[in-house]
């Protein structure tokens, strides 16, 4: 009898350590480099039609650069800030306009500014998947981030039927 309830506590013991092993597991969608590469073209494109210079920026969710674009003409500092504007709002899956808002309206997070890689200025826009933030858009070079965060608003606009 002794065995049996030993053997049935191992097999009970061994089905609860595999449901509790495969809960630690998790499944995350990611963009494709062709479509990173389609969300920068069209960020610079929204803008070049809007007569602005602009480099684009897409990061996947961990912020880890997938693509970018840079316009003919468009100023050097364009690239790093359309990094950071990307890393910024895909690590707060906001946009980084909301960030800057934020951070002006609350003296708790004026200190936001000083997080390494972050730039609280409008152009950061998270690419999502239903609600599930995949990565994010950093447009610079437009004459205001308000600018900016149309052009990857946009840009996410033309590619949203591949966002399923």
């Amino acid at each position: 009898m002794a065995r049996l309830a030993n053997a049935t506590l191992a097999t009970t013991l061994a089905l609860l350590c595999g449901a509790a092993s495969a809960e630690a597991v998790r499944t995350e969608r990611n963009m494709t480099l062709e479509l990173a590469n389609q969300i920068a073209a069209q960020s610079v494109a929204a803008c070049t039609a809007g007569g602005y210079n602009v480099a684009a920026t897409v990061v996947d969710r961990a912020g880890t650069v997938r693509a970018v674009q840079r316009a003919d003409n468009a100023g050097p500092h364009t690239l790093e800030s359309s990094r950071l504007k990307a890393y910024t709002s895909a690590s707060t899956k906001t946009t980084s306009q909301a960030m800057m808002e934020g951070a002006q309206k609350n003296p708790g997070a004026a200190n936001l500014v000083y997080i390494p890689g972050f730039l609280l200025v409008g152009g950061g826009v998270p690419v999502k998947v239903g609600n599930e933030v995949i990565g994010a858009v950093g447009v610079a070079g437009a004459p205001g981030g308000h600018l900016d965060e149309q052009c990857a608003t946009a840009a996410l606009a033309k590619v949203q039927d591949q966002l399923k």
